[in-house]
């Protein structure tokens, strides 16, 4: 591509969620990650939780299984528009040449970012920080801090202005 300097044709992934701190990062993003004369390709990452399993021995999920089912994937379908209409809400608001791409994935939040990232090879993953404690995170585990550690890109950690 001749005339386009290779600092303009940048891939970055954001991880986006239900979450106040995920579109802070998306905010973030725009303002200090992406010039005014760029071609920038923003992923917008939502990755839906896996589905929950059920027993076989379990009656009552067995005779509302149909309708369980139908109502969870609706909720789901649901939560995904409702988070890229935010994030679309967000980046509508920057003045700013960026090709949107959405990606949707299913399972642990930890491994679908990072086999996304694996596979579309972008120059920068960003992502918010929830603020969890000490105790939060060691129970439950950073996401952020788990693919910080494992993919090849550089990572950005936004934390969100009320995090101390």
């Amino acid at each position: 591509m001749e005339g386009m300097s290779v600092e303009n044709m940048h891939k970055i992934v954001v991880a986006v969620d239900e979450s106040e701190e995920s579109m802070h990062a998306l905010s973030w993003c725009l303002s200090n990650l992406i010039s005014h004369n760029s071609t920038a390709t923003l992923v917008l990452l939502y990755v839906k939780p896996p589905p929950a399993m059920y027993s076989s021995f379990d009656v009552a999920v067995q005779m509302f299984s149909n309708d369980v089912i139908t109502a969870v994937e609706k909720y789901g379908t649901d939560l995904v528009n409702s988070v890229m209409q935010r994030a679309e809400t967000v980046y509508r608001n920057f003045n700013k040449i960026v090709n949107v791409e959405r990606v949707i994935g299913s399972g642990e939040a930890k491994d679908v970012i990072c086999n996304t990232v694996e596979k579309l090879k972008p120059d920068t993953l960003v992502m918010g920080s929830h603020g969890y404690g000490f105790l939060r995170k060691a129970l439950l585990g950073s996401v952020s801090e788990h693919c910080a550690k494992r993919v090849k890109c550089p990572v950005v950690i936004v934390k969100h202005p009320h995090d101390k």
